[in-house]
């Protein structure tokens, strides 16, 4: 280990970036026969906070909560909680499209003992801007000694959470965090602009991740963590350290494998990879399918290259 590494600061939880600064969004595993394996999520949970990650996101996108129930994603927490303890954060999914549900959600996820939750934009009915900011208000006072990282993938869910609107919320005092996944580092900018440093802001896009640290974001929630948590830690702490251009070369490096694991809709990519890796979490659930050669053929060239020779 170098003498950078030793001296580089810590990726723990601290009042700049809540939640730590590497989040892995967990896949959730499935048995052969379609149920939640959650002795093997215990183990993956595990491996991650053993191999860099300071957090996990649990029932998020990744995970495939369109798919789960909510007592599979209350036994999923209870299980992980129980193989991580207090070594990681945990943040649980909480988000809906109907704003009873995600606060009903949410109280859920403090009662089981999360140490935040992450809510997304509500998805499909579109709403106005007002009717998000009232929505989030919401969930932010049914449980007010909860942490709050909300969620804006413009993607899936067919608005956007206006950067405007999310400094109103800062009246809100656990409305600590902020997701960052609409492919721009111009969000990030905007939301520093407003919010300053009351606002933790994280990457959601793996590929943009050092381009967001750059602008202001404090870390970012993870999906190729799975296969390279300690190489994304690594240039996490040159970009604290500055060592840009060690960090610069972690990112040119694993940039091949960022966009590899969206080449198609997340997670099929990443279960995949984790197969491939000896990790048998089990194909996605339906409607969301197993990758195809072409993808695996991808991924596998990809995770050979990056292993140590």
């Amino acid at each position: 280990m170098s003498t950078a590494t030793l001296l580089a600061p810590s990726t723990a939880p601290s009042p700049e970036a809540p939640f730590g600064r590497l989040l892995t969004a967990m896949v959730t595993p499935f048995r052969a026969d379609g149920a939640v394996d959650l002795d093997l999520a215990a183990r993956l949970a595990d491996h991650l906070v053993s191999n860099g990650s300071d957090g996990l996101v649990l029932c998020g996108t990744t995970g495939e909560s369109p798919t789960l129930t909510w007592q599979e994603q209350h036994e999923l927490f209870a299980a992980v909680k129980g193989a991580v303890g207090t070594r990681a954060s945990l943040l649980a999914g909480s988000g809906s499209n109907c704003t009873a549900e995600a606060v009903e959600a949410t109280g859920e996820a403090a009662a089981l003992g999360a140490d935040g939750a992450l809510v997304v934009v509500p998805y499909y009915n579109k709403p106005p801007q007002e009717g998000l900011e009232a929505h989030f208000r919401a969930v932010a006072q049914a449980a007010p000694e909860l942490p709050l990282m909300l969620y804006n993938i413009p993607g899936r869910t067919g608005c956007s959470l206006a950067p405007d609107t999310t400094a109103r919320l800062l009246d809100q005092a656990n409305v600590v965090g902020f997701k960052a996944a609409s492919g721009t580092t111009e969000e990030v900018s905007r939301l520093r602009e407003l919010c300053g440093n009351r606002l933790a802001i994280y990457s959601g896009d793996d590929a943009l991740t050092l381009p967001m640290l750059a602008v202001g974001a404090v870390g970012v929630v993870s999906v190729a963590s799975h296969l390279v948590g300690p190489r994304i830690r690594a240039m996490l702490l040159a970009h604290l350290s500055g060592d840009v251009a060690a960090a610069l070369n972690e990112h040119q490096q694993l940039l091949p494998l960022c966009r590899a694991l969206f080449c198609t809709t997340n997670p099929i990519p990443v279960k995949a990879a984790l197969e491939i890796s000896g990790w048998p979490v089990g194909a996605p659930r339906l409607p969301l399918l197993s990758a195809d050669t072409d993808v695996r053929q991808r991924l596998s060239s990809i995770l050979a290259a990056l292993r140590p020779t």
